[in-house]
């Protein structure tokens, strides 16, 4: 049996740690860059219209200047931002597991390349955080006791 080298705890703690770093930097320097990310694992908060959805691939690319520049932020092991999507400048925050990260590229040069997949549990999805919280027993009466 092989080991995916690229899929190991190790690797991933690795990857994520300068995936983390780099963009830190890249804020530092006030430096634009793009992410092209997995979309599978990107929350949309608002969710995005199906008509928009619809146009994007399996990876997307993100280019981080101006207004998204400066709303963008590092918080744990996410990159969050905020963006206009599609003719009528749809906002949404968008919210990328640092796993989802394919490549961090800066003009024409990818400076970061990811192979490393995120772990189920980084998905962060509103679905998936109200089936945690009614998994705890005490959540359901309250969410019971408050449609009353």
């Amino acid at each position: 049996m092989t080991i995916n080298l690229f899929q190991t705890k190790e690797y991933k703690a690795l990857m994520q740690e300068h995936i983390s770093k780099t963009i830190a930097y890249l804020f530092s320097k006030n430096q634009d860059f793009a992410v092209a990310c997995e979309i599978e694992f990107i929350d949309f908060n608002p969710p995005l219209p199906e008509s928009i959805l619809e146009n994007f691939n399996d990876i997307v690319l993100f280019v981080l200047s101006g207004y998204t520049y400066e709303t963008a932020t590092l918080e744990k092991d996410y990159l969050i931002f905020e963006a206009g999507f599609g003719e009528e400048n749809f906002g949404s925050t968008v919210t990328i597991p640092l796993l989802a990260i394919k490549q961090v590229i800066v003009g024409e040069h990818p400076i970061v390349l990811n192979l490393a997949k995120p772990s189920p549990k980084q998905e962060r999805s509103t679905q998936n955080s109200m089936e945690a919280l009614l998994n705890n027993p005490e959540n359901k009466r309250l969410l019971k006791k408050k449609k009353r």
